[in-house]
């Protein structure tokens, strides 16, 4: 009897704590978002005299957004562990972020560890699935400029044409810096066992934490954002941190993304929300390859595509059986550094958002009186 009482008390714990998240949150996207785009409305003058201060702002104001999303499930204990390269020295270079596809998790995820890489989440341009178009975020994200994809063999070539018109218009013109796609074209656990059939027919390794890329969206950004030399290769500059700043206007960078929950169970959004698991430590691995090691003709991009996604299989089977990333080359061993959050910069920004949602209601009830 009193075991089953003791998981009464815990159920009924665990539900009054998701309903209070829930709950939360919703507010926080009642004030936050409508705050962000009446800001922005306000600003458009802003917009028309010097546009580069208008989309700073609004570059500072999309950081404060993810913010806030990251902070749900950092309350929650989820936290985020990082291996491998240090990206933070290349935070102001040009770079396209491949990254493996697992959940709804990996999108907040990214929002998270990205939050302490200098203007990254500023600058950072994101390409998702069009149906994110339809959700809460799905407005702030049309007004940042991110891109929708719709997956499909019958729209893939119309919207490959439409992602080179819209790096074209809004990358350069908003000052973008990082890109960040999931070349997979979908979640692991829907994908795998067409990608395993597909690898068997073309004689291609057989993979089960991750599925093969799929080319369309990486070439045209490569083709669209690279310094390109006569003969079609991709330039050479920038290789180096230090020669940071030496090439503006083209990439410089391919940031290879790995991401790793433990015992290969994702994290959704809905876990985000609810906070319905145990505090959680999910593990995030960057590789970084210098423009010039990238090849931009599509049969020998596609090569180098697999290639990174067999690396993630090795790297994610390596996880999974150690509960730790292999070192990198040159390491004796792995070494992994803790992603924290500022809980003073989390306050403020949350207290930001409250307070304008109440500015903006005053504000409107003030104009409703007036008006009637």
């Amino acid at each position: 009897m009193a075991q089953l009482l003791d998981g009464a008390s815990k159920l009924c714990w665990l539900l009054l704590k998701a309903v209070t998240r829930f709950v939360f949150m919703f507010i926080n996207n009642c004030v936050a978002i409508p705050s962000y785009c009446l800001y922005l409305l306000l600003l458009q003058p802003l917009r028309i005299w010097d546009s580069p201060a208008f989309w700073h702002i609004e570059g500072v104001m999309f950081k404060w957004l993810l913010a806030m999303v990251s902070s749900w499930g950092w309350i929650a204990g989820y936290t985020v562990t990082e291996w491998g390269d240090d990206v933070r020295p290349i935070s102001e270079d040009e770079a396209m972020v491949i990254v493996n596809h697992q959940s709804t998790g990996d999108v907040c995820t990214l929002m998270m560890c990205l939050q302490d890489k200098g203007t990254v989440v500023e600058k950072m341009m994101w390409l998702m699935d069009h149906v994110f178009k339809y959700t809460n975020f799905g407005l702030v994200s049309l007004i940042h400029g991110d891109f929708f994809i719709r997956q499909g063999k019958a729209h893939r070539d119309k919207q490959l044409i439409y992602l080179k018109d819209h790096l074209e218009r809004y990358y350069h013109s908003r000052d973008r810096k990082w890109i960040v796609l999931f070349p997979e074209g979908g979640f692991l656990r829907k994908r795998r066992e067409t990608s395993q059939l597909f690898a068997k027919k073309r004689s291609l390794p057989h993979l089960t934490h991750v599925t093969l890329p799929r080319l369309g969206a990486s070439h045209v950004i490569l083709k669209t954002l690279s310094a390109q030399q006569e003969n079609g290769s991709v330039g050479m500059d920038t290789v180096t941190p230090n020669q940071r700043g030496n090439k503006r206007g083209s990439l410089q960078w391919v940031i290879d993304v790995t991401i790793a929950y433990p015992k290969a169970k994702p994290m959704d959004i809905q876990t985000w929300i609810f906070g319905y698991r145990p505090p959680t430590v999910t593990h995030v691995h960057y590789r970084m390859y210098p423009i010039k090691e990238v090849p931009v003709e599509a049969a020998a991009l596609t090569d180098w595509l697999y290639q990174r996604f067999v690396e993630k299989e090795d790297l994610l089977a390596h996880f999974y059986d150690t509960g730790a990333f292999p070192p990198t080359d040159g390491q004796k061993g792995a070494v992994s550094r803790q992603m924290t959050l500022d809980p003073v910069k989390l306050v403020f920004i949350q207290s930001f958002a409250f307070v304008s949602g109440y500015i903006w209601f005053r504000v409107f009830q003030f104009l409703y009186c007036c008006l009637f």
